[in-house]
């Protein structure tokens, strides 16, 4: 796991000078993704640089130096990442080439075999881990960016001052000259109601994320003419999720069972492989206790895990972990953190995720890093559960809701919430209020005039995929917030890139995987861990495990009104029922109790009305009444105010300009 950064800049004049140095100052700025060793490279007369900053997790000898030379000397490399069949891919290596004469042990290097044996698309599709890389092939002049196929590891890409720049994260882009840091307000919209900027977006104008599963081929006339060459893609979800319908899975719920716990085992123990100590989260969720269940049934000593624990109750979820814990006798570490102490990591939030990101739930993820990282360098989590096995509750709310609803003929819905939306929700709670005495008991809800607005959004929903961008959306009409920002299309508004399913959870599924999963929880595992120089890795976002869990019945997955049955009957070999079998919960924190308390003048400094003026971004208005319905507690504005606070600490920190 590492950082890189670099450039390709044609006719500038500027590599004979400074192209090292410039360089070397774009990795300097990753130091806590790679403390361990730094290198560059550079072909001043390609006007190409490649900078590298190490973490050393496999062969910690020099010999895994980078950036790295292939032994034909045709292709240089920087790579962050780990390819955990790295030892099968260099077996197969020797035997279609007779004795290769390896430098090393490390994965680096085989990468750089496989590209120049096989070519790098099909290297790509035999590659099976977390990744992304720049490669300059210096016989065709080509800079070639690829990502993993889930988007495990993050890789930027765009123009400054004349030359194509690109990095593991947008600090390293920022040193460059001429780099220019205006807003892009279609990402600003997109941010507001997803909490995140999706893929292949960034906040910045001219500059983008590669998206999972991509592979650019950059010319030097693509630089010249500041040309996105066609991206391609070496793998598909779409063609891995409807080939696994059509092709489902033949045996029976007790083969499933069996397959699924063999397939995971095999998986887990690949990564499972280190040079340096290595551990797991553990929340004692169904995700993460079956990912230390199959570690610790495969180690010789106690598997180290590491939980956070609030004195909060219902943000806590430290005792639970604890009890799986002690079932399978790992070597548990646990740490109940302050309000205060949490609310301390808030300031360090922007320069860690170095673009807006507003899913609070990045609080105690660094802070259960920055634990781990205190007694190993790796650390196993199980994310990617809730996506591969039906496991969010939106996934029952969602087919629920619309099997109630969409039979109704859709001019009748739009109708009846016109009417409902007719009347605002301060005059519904005012009319609820005077009728109360003559209401049952279950209908009198507290704010019933914002369950009647939210109701009125789901009737509009003209089909499924509608319903479900409204319960993954924060801000509704974001471009009616943000100041001259029209929302771009995305896969979750684009029907072109949806795949053919036939199930809405299964729908449901799919456009998680592809936005939700890569831009929220993928981003927010990645910086939190390496903030603090930890490698985290996904057993379950294995291209395996994900090919087995879509040929998996829905009904396998989904059972009693609860998902991820069949990787519950792997979990209960190990773990009791009665220590996972309870209610799902967010790795979250009380932000609406902190924003009415401890965080209050500094989110009213951050949305003064003079500054959010001043600034342009946002209209006002919206912002400053759902700021003092919060604070009154009629309302709970807290995922709302948290996307804009986020975005200003960061636009404050960065000395951006719009």
């Amino acid at each position: 796991m590492c950082g890189f950064a670099g450039f390709f800049d044609v006719g500038a004049g500027r590599m004979a000078e400074e192209g090292e140095s410039l360089v070397r100052e774009m990795t300097n700025s990753l130091v806590h993704r790679g403390p361990d060793d730094f290198g560059v490279w550079v072909d001043a007369a390609a006007g190409v640089a490649l900078g590298h900053r190490r973490l050393s997790i496999i062969d910690l000898s020099a010999g895994g130096h980078q950036p790295m030379v292939s032994a034909c000397g045709r292709y240089v490399i920087t790579y962050n990442g780990e390819i955990y069949n790295f030892g099968e891919l260099r077996r197969a290596i020797e035997a279609e080439t007779g004795l290769y004469n390896w430098r090393s042990q490390s994965d680096t290097e085989v990468m750089l075999a496989a590209i120049g044996l096989w070519g790098i698309e099909k290297a790509l599709q035999r590659f099976v881990g977390m990744f992304a890389f720049a490669l300059w092939d210096r016989d065709q002049r080509t800079l070639s960016l690829a990502r993993d196929r889930m988007g495990e590891k993050p890789l930027y890409y765009g123009w400054a001052g004349g030359a194509l720049v690109f990095g593991s994260e947008l600090k390293a882009l920022r040193v460059f000259p001429g780099w220019n840091d205006s807003i892009d307000r279609g990402a600003l919209t997109l941010f507001l109601r997803h909490n995140y900027v999706p893929a292949p977006h960034s906040i910045y104008q001219n500059v983008f994320k590669l998206p999972p599963a991509g592979l650019l081929e950059f010319r030097p006339d693509d630089v010249v003419r500041r040309n996105v060459p066609s991206l391609r893609q070496y793998w598909s979800l779409r063609q891995v999720a409807e080939a696994g319908l059509a092709q489902s899975y033949e045996g029976g719920l007790t083969d499933a069972v069996d397959d699924l716990e063999s397939l995971l085992r095999d998986v887990i123990a690949g990564q499972m492989v280190s040079d340096v100590p290595l551990g797991a989260f553990l929340s004692g969720g169904v995700d993460s206790s079956t990912v230390v269940a199959l570690m610790q049934a495969q180690s010789a000593r106690p598997v180290k895990t590491f939980t956070i624990g609030f004195h909060e109750a219902a943000y806590n979820e430290a005792e639970c972990a604890k009890a799986v814990a002690k079932h399978l006798g790992t070597d548990h570490t646990e740490l109940y953190v302050t309000a205060r102490e949490a609310m301390d990591v808030i300031p360090s939030l922007p320069r860690l995720y170095d673009e807006p990101f507003a899913d609070s739930s990045q609080i105690p993820t660094y802070l259960v890093s920055r634990l781990a990282r205190q007694h190993v360098t790796v650390s196993l989590s199980g994310d990617g559960g809730d996506e591969l096995f039906a496991g969010y509750n939106r996934y029952v709310w969602g087919r629920r809701i619309w099997r109630q609803i969409g039979w109704v003929p859709p001019s009748l819905r739009h109708a009846v919430a016109t009417a409902a939306t007719a009347a605002s929700p301060s005059s519904w709670d005012r009319i609820f209020q005077v009728l109360s005495p003559l209401l049952p008991a279950k209908v009198r809800y507290a704010n019933p005039g914002d369950k009647i607005h939210k109701l009125a959004e789901i009737l509009e929903s003209k089909r499924p995929e509608a319903l479900y961008l409204g319960l993954v959306s924060h801000w509704k009409h974001p471009s009616r917030v943000v100041k001259e920002g029209e929302e771009p299309a995305t896969v979750l508004t684009d029907p072109a890139q949806w795949a053919n399913l036939p199930d809405f959870v299964q729908r449901m599924m799919y456009l998680d995987a592809l936005s939700y999963l890569p831009d929220d929880i993928l981003t927010k595992v990645d910086r939190a861990s390496m903030g603090v120089s930890l490698e985290s890795r996904i057993p379950f976002l294995d291209k395996r495990v994900l090919e087995f869990a879509w040929r998996i019945p829905l009904e396998w997955n989904m059972r009693d009104g609860r998902g991820k049955w069949l990787l519950r009957q792997v979990l209960s070999r190990h773990v009791p029922n009665a220590l996972i079998e309870r209610p799902k919960m967010g790795f979250g924190v009380p932000i609406d109790v902190w924003l009415r308390g401890p965080l209050r003048e500094w989110a009213e400094d951050l949305i003064a009305e003079r500054k959010l003026r001043e600034q342009g971004f946002f209209e006002v208005e919206p912002i400053r009444r759902k700021w003092a319905e919060h604070l009154s507690g009629r309302r709970n504005w807290q995922y709302y105010l948290w996307d804009v606070l986020m975005f200003q600490a960061w636009f404050e920190m960065q000395g951006a300009k719009g």
